[in-house]
């Protein structure tokens, strides 16, 4: 059957329907041949990479932290292996599912699990997430054992921080965890990545980027499931290069004797001993303390809940931040300023009948029947209240505050440690600007010339006035750095200069150290129980009260109410080498504290003089006195 011919608009609409189709022909194969070469020219090395990746994995090593030492070189803070469990989410095929049988496999919470997974959730997809710190023997195998049920799973050894006892200085030392996200966003913080474990309180956060190191890796062959086959790849392991060693001034020594007195005393409270003519700490502690070592395994969030809600707050680094009232303590301070302002000479006189009249107000000597006619020296002796309320009335408020400044109460000290809290010294110009009432009133000085009223200090800045009575009114900066590894060897730090030099005369100074003398040398000094023969001790005590005693009697809480003591000392008294200040929460007498500085005292002595350590005290060595008049039912506290 003869074809139909076609017509000429059918011929053209054909003919631009071919020609359409080749240009869209042609435009695919430019399109594949333009692709093809992006693909494997112009980014070779990203799909390269990617494809590598398949089957590479590239594992972090952890850098240990620096070594923490003794003044003698001796191991205070160590790194031991730990075993870590991580997620990398690119090579988990089902998160969901993986987390289950993880979970099941570890007896471990899944919810938490996910939770760490979750504010993680922005690292890259690549970088392992710790999910399990410090885990068991028995989930560390039970992970490697279900290894093909756990794609993206890794178990691996990791350092570890490892401190000494469970609280032994952990205020000085402080504790390492995980860097936080708001930590990340500082530039001090540039170049440490998520997950990294630095250092969170303490030494180990002020000293932060020295102590870290450097994190190394291992690039490994694995198989579709992520389990390492195949030899070592030239050059794939980076080692992991370790922080730096640093050398404390902290005596080993000295700091365990510091801490067996608290522990036999049974009060919690702080200590700084430091070397008077350099400010070198010697030993710090705050009690109660808490265990870094539970920092360093990855606490877990109900021992971190029971450290935040706890009454007696020991994550409070009660050196640095415990604000109270200095007591008697601060008498040194008001005496100084009467003789450099010319109000008082040493042998200046004042009557003690039990207590004095100022302003229309009786206010007591703690001395019931008082103490006669007394001079400054004896003053401090006896601690006799009237001679300083005396005193501290002809002096007003202002000369008070700038000598006790000027020896370093009411300011901070400069530690090289974070979060140190200022005290307060009032004065006249303060009570204008922070508070409402605005006036001084004279007879507010009376109570600020013996420690109380609004005089609040910590001890890290009593330590420092000590010190400054000690060396002759160098106001040292207290420093806990004594030497840093450079790479090769430990390399003296220089210390930081004083902080100021007071112009004070040494004939009215000496006054002030006779006084100090006598009271742990003298008849009736109040602090004789810390007496060590031959070694000129000098201190002071001094017993700050928490509530009035009237309060007291009349309180319904059953919150501890009872006194806080006091005791700061130097030795020896011509050319001191050790001051420091021990103070006692709730310590019920001042002379308690002088038990704990004695222990201390003794253990430096003895080390210096090539004697045998003593051992720890007993609670029955100590002598403590526990009668509390104001305490209810038999007037005795009990042990505690």
């Amino acid at each position: 059957m003869p074809s139909t011919p076609l017509m000429p608009d059918d011929r053209r609409s054909l003919t631009q329907r071919l020609t359409a189709l080749q240009y869209l022909v042609a435009v695919a194969f430019a399109a594949l041949a333009i692709g093809f070469w992006i693909f494997q020219v112009a980014q070779h090395e990203k799909f390269r990479e990617m494809a590598e990746e398949n089957h590479l994995r590239k594992l972090p090593l952890p850098a240990p932290r620096g070594v923490l030492l003794d003044r003698e070189g001796r191991v205070l803070v160590d790194n031991q292996n730990s075993r870590n469990i991580a997620l990398v989410r690119e090579q988990a095929r089902n998160l969901d599912q993986t987390l289950h049988i993880l979970a099941q496999a570890t007896n471990t919470d899944e919810a938490q699990l996910r939770e760490t997974v979750e504010r993680r959730r922005r690292d890259p997809p690549y970088r392992p997430i710790v999910l399990i710190e410090n885990a068991t023997e028995a989930q560390y195998i039970a992970t490697m054992a279900r290894q093909l049920e756990l794609p993206g799973i890794l178990a691996q050894e990791v350092p570890s921080r490892k401190y000494p006892g469970s609280e032994l200085a952990a205020h000085l030392f402080g504790y390492v965890g995980e860097v936080r996200e708001d930590q990340l966003a500082r530039a001090d913080y540039e170049g440490v990545e998520p997950g990294a474990i630095i250092g969170q309180a303490g030494i180990e956060f002020a000293y932060n980027k020295f102590l870290m190191g450097t994190d190394g890796s291992n690039t490994v062959v694995v198989n579709s499931v992520g389990r390492e086959i195949g030899k070592p790849l030239p050059g794939a392991l980076v080692p992991a290069r370790e922080g730096r060693r640093i050398q404390l001034t902290i005596d080993a020594d000295v700091q365990k004797a510091t801490e067996d007195g608290f522990e036999a005393s049974g009060f919690n409270g702080a200590a700084v001993v430091l070397d008077p003519r350099n400010g070198e700490v010697l030993s710090f502690t705050s009690r109660p303390a808490y265990d870094p070592n539970a920092f360093a395994a990855g606490i877990d969030r109900a021992t971190w809940a029971e450290l935040n809600t706890d009454d007696l707050r020991p994550l409070q680094n009660r050196a640095l931040q415990g604000r109270y009232s200095p007591g008697s303590t601060f008498k040194m301070a008001v005496g100084l300023a009467g003789l450099e302002e010319g109000v008082i000479t040493p042998d200046f006189h004042v009557f003690c009948g039990g207590g004095q009249t100022f302003y229309g107000r009786f206010f007591k000597c703690w001395q019931k029947g008082g103490h006669g006619s007394i001079d400054l020296r004896h003053a401090i002796e006896q601690s006799c209240d009237v001679f300083f309320y005396t005193v501290g009335n002809m002096l007003g408020v202002d000369r008070i505050n700038k000598w006790a400044t000027l020896f370093g109460l009411g300011v901070k000290s400069g530690i090289d440690l974070p979060n140190e809290l200022q005290g307060l010294v009032p004065s006249t110009a303060w009570k204008a600007q922070f508070t409402k009432e605005k006036k001084w009133y004279a007879g507010e000085t009376i109570s600020v010339a013996i420690g109380q009223g609004q005089v609040s200090v910590t001890p890290i800045s009593l330590a420092v006035y000590t010190a400054t009575l000690a060396n002759g009114g160098t106001r040292i900066t207290p420093h806990l750095v004594k030497a840093m590894d450079d790479g090769a060897e430990l390399k003296p730090v220089p210390p930081p200069p004083p902080q100021s030099k007071v112009d004070v005369s040494r004939e009215k100074l000496q006054a002030i150290r006779d006084g100090m003398w006598l009271v742990v040398n003298g008849d009736r000094g109040t602090a004789r129980r810390a007496r060590i023969e031959g070694k000129d001790v000098c201190g002071k005590t001094g017993t700050a009260q928490v509530i009035s005693n009237q309060g007291r009697t009349a309180a319904r809480t059953t919150k501890n109410l009872r006194d806080h003591g006091w005791f700061t000392f130097f030795a020896p008294r011509d050319n001191p080498e050790i001051a420091g200040v021990v103070f006692l929460e709730h310590g019920i007498h001042s002379a308690n504290a002088a038990s704990v500085a004695k222990h201390i005292l003794e253990t430096y002595f003895a080390k210096k003089d090539g004697k045998p350590l003593p051992p720890a005290p007993t609670r029955d060595d100590m002598h403590l006195d526990l009668r509390d008049p104001f305490a209810r039912g038999s007037g005795v506290v009990g042990d505690q």
